[in-house]
């Protein structure tokens, strides 16, 4: 029976690609010569344009084709159906306390938008504080950042249409839900810093041209005040760099309003960190306190007039360090000692420059105290409440909490559930108690209550599923990569899983930005686990997972290694039995759509199905679009002769051979994606599909009315991981399984 199902999906199968027929892509006349050694065409360049007609038309045609070829699947309307019912669940996120209110978001199941409620105290009845769904007609509009002024008096908001990164802002009095006039436009990438009630600091850009928001390139980044009760216009500028237009920067404030920190950064690695001291009159501009670009830095909190530094400065798996701000007179002072010296010791003007910016540097360093010394596991985050400091490090992976005080005693590790991934850990200085969330792979959220004084946790909300978790496990294992490096994976599946080489794989990676994946709950995937599937999750260098060192050894020059490792992770797969080549897909999204588009182009035969979502293929144009430019500390700049040769090596859309036979390969973007333009996708898939040969599909779906991913509305969501799941299964030759009926429950 089993041989017969298999042989009738092949059939399907021939069919399908045989009634295939895609559109007919004009190329370009289009060629570019890199640094004199270098011609290299570029024949759909043209896509790059998403206003024009032509784009649109390619837009349709592709889509058409696409979804009536998913439509065909004989699987997909069982997998949709059993999709919506998995996904029909109540949702919750930890309780956060401002006021005599206690504030949560809940989605009962299928709400396109989760809806933020409050209640006084804990036993209070809940009401809505703010729905999202009723923003939009079809709930593309999502909440982006939120937040309270210091006494919580007003709740800011920022509302992202359609999945862009652009944001407005809004101001509601809490006490009355009134939304008030003010409203803060072209908001990227940053929230609101409140300094009292009066006003709040923000980041933004200046209008862009309305018709090319979504894909021109973002410059000159600033950090503006706006004072409640007046309009946009009148917002004091409060910094912008002139001289160095592709920087971020972004401002915010100590809890007690004391300091004004501006953080600046050139992209998405690499920080230097300024300070306004209001407490001195004296000092009316930025002061250093740590310069770029070389580590990270971040302030936690201030203790007095010191401030909490979380850094990788001399630490590569990061420490937290207490420093003494230097204020504009002791700085002048040391200055002006430093100048006499320098004349006095007859220095040229190149020495005495030398000289006065290592007594800077110096005068910065002044006080630097280690407050949590470096550990072998990577400090990932450091977060405050009650007066006390909380380091979350990864183990492997897996999240491990530490309680300290602000002088850096250790007060308590936190004991969590097991091995798997837990946040929350953060609240106000006079709070007494905290909520988290764990979670893992065969683990939904729990919501824990978390004393500060006891550290005793109580579990305060689980999370019941329409999945029987009990039967799924989850193991890790580490294999060797290329190098010899030691990774590991994660690997989730049913109960009962036998080795014979057959089963069906998906492999999800990412490996960059210094982003580490830690185990976590998804329908989705859970779906996939019901129908026999293993899901695989590789930590893969490039990512936070075993600190610093791990992500630079994934990036720039050394990218490869996260290719490698993929590869290396498929392999084992198969070696060890778990699957085949022909039973083996492979997903990631963004920087992970990157890792899927380099590996199927290096290693076409090693996987049977590819699935690069919002992925950036053209590693010689990124930096043309949006924010692109902030990734070139990661990826390398393709301008720079140094760089070019290995971004071209393993750019995607480059690398793609005539007369290959590729995996079968379903793209997915979205028209509103101006993080990884669409652009990108476009052109990888219409070159893909003039090259491929064989008899695996090759095509693209392209969303409407969504972005990179943020905020995408679960109609949308449960819409895309039904194609997707059929599309795999499809392929994978996976036979569809009726899930177990729930037993029923007797009336005594």
């Amino acid at each position: 029976m089993k041989t017969r199902l298999l042989l009738f999906s092949f059939f399907i199968t021939q069919l399908l690609v045989a009634q295939l027929h895609y559109p007919n892509v004009r190329k370009g006349d289009v060629y570019e010569g890199y640094f004199g050694q270098y011609k290299l065409q570029d024949p759909y360049r043209w896509l790059e344009d998403e206003n024009s007609d032509d784009t649109k038309a390619w837009v349709e045609a592709q889509n058409k084709v696409t979804f009536d070829y998913l439509a065909s699947i004989p699987v997909r309307d069982k997998v949709k159906k059993r999709l919506e019912e998995l996904w029909n669940y109540p949702r919750y996120s930890s309780p956060f306390k401002k006021g005599q209110h206690y504030y949560f978001f809940k989605n009962d199941g299928l709400q396109n938008q989760s809806v933020l409620y409050r209640q006084l105290g804990m036993i209070g009845k809940p009401e809505v504080f703010l729905d999202p769904n009723l923003l939009s007609k079809d709930g593309t509009a999502a909440i982006g950042s939120y937040g309270f002024s210091k006494s919580g008096k007003y709740f800011h908001y920022t509302v992202s249409v359609a999945g862009s990164d652009w944001q407005e802002g809004y101001i509601m009095e809490t006490a009355t839900k009134k939304i008030l006039p003010d409203t803060i436009k072209w908001i990227k990438f940053g929230g609101f810093s409140w300094y009292g009630d009066g006003g709040f600091y923000y980041s933004g850009y200046e209008a862009p041209d309305e018709k090319s928001k979504l894909s021109q390139q973002n410059q000159y980044n600033m950090v503006k005040y706006h004072r409640l009760g007046l309009p946009q216009d009148k917002d004091q500028l409060i910094y912008v760099d002139r001289v160095h237009p592709l920087r971020y920067c972004f401002a915010g404030i100590t809890e007690d309003n004391r300091y004004i920190i501006l953080l600046t950064s050139e992209g998405t690695s690499g920080t230097e960190l300024y300070f306004i001291d209001k407490h001195n009159r004296e000092q009316v501009r930025f002061e250093m306190i740590v310069e770029g670009f070389n580590t990270e830095a971040e302030v936690i909190d201030n203790h007095g007039n010191k401030l909490l530094l979380l850094t990788n400065d001399g630490a590569p798996n990061y420490q937290v360090v207490s420093i003494t701000p230097v204020g504009p007179k002791a700085r002048e002072e040391g200055l002006e000692k430093m100048a006499k010296d320098a004349m006095a010791r007859n220095l040229s003007s190149e020495e005495q420059r030398k000289v006065q910016r290592e007594h800077e540097i110096k005068v910065m360093r002044n006080g630097w105290k280690v407050i949590i010394p470096e550990k072998k596991m990577a400090l990932q985050s450091v977060t405050t409440c009650g007066g006390f400091l909380f380091a979350s490090y990864l183990q492997d992976a897996s999240t491990r909490v530490y309680q300290y005080t602000y002088d850096g005693k250790l007060v308590r590790e936190v004991k969590l559930p097991g091995i798997g991934s837990a946040g929350g850990f953060r609240g106000e200085r006079k709070d007494k108690e905290l909520f988290y969330t764990f979670s893992s792979f065969n683990a939904p959220p729990a919501i824990y209550r978390y004393n500060l004084a006891t550290g005793q946790s109580v579990l305060f909300r689980k999370t019941e599923v329409k999945v029987k978790t009990d039967d799924i496990v989850t193991e890790q294992v580490f294999f060797k990569s290329k190098d010899g490096t030691r990774v590991p994976m994660f690997l989730t599946y049913k109960k009962g899983m036998v080795k014979n080489g057959n089963n069906p794989v998906l492999m999800f990676g990412y490996g960059g930005f210094n982003i580490p994946v830690t185990p976590s709950f998804s329908v989705s995937n859970a779906f996939f686990i019901e129908q026999g599937g293993i899901y695989v999750s590789v930590n893969l260098r490039g990512g936070s997972e075993y600190g610093e060192k791990w992500h630079k050894d994934g990036m720039l020059d050394k990218k490869q290694n996260v290719f490698d490792d993929f590869i290396a992770a498929a392999e084992y797969l198969i070696k060890e039995k778990y699957t085949s080549s022909e039973k083996l897909a492979i997903r990631g999204g963004s920087n992970g759509g990157l890792l899927v588009g380099a590996v199927i182009t290096q290693r076409p035969e090693l996987f049977k199905v590819a699935l690069p979502a919002v992925g950036v293929m053209d590693m010689l144009r990124f930096h043309k679009f949006t924010v692109g430019w902030g990734w070139a500390v990661e990826y390398g700049n393709p301008d720079s002769s140094q760089h070019f040769p290995f971004l071209y090596k393993y750019s995607p859309y480059h690398n793609l051979k005539p007369g290959t036979e590729y995996p079968a390969t379903l793209v997915t973007t979205a028209d509103h994606d101006d993080r990884v333009v669409p652009a990108h996708s476009y052109k990888f898939v219409s070159r893909l599909q003039e090259y491929h040969t064989g008899n695996n599909p090759v095509l693209i779906r392209i969303e409407t009315k969504a972005g990179h991913g943020a905020g995408k509305p679960t109609s949308k969501q449960i819409d895309e991981a039904a194609d997707i799941w059929s599309f795999v299964m499809h392929h994978l030759g996976m036979e569809y399984k009726e899930p177990p009926t729930p037993p029923v429950k007797k009336a005594f």
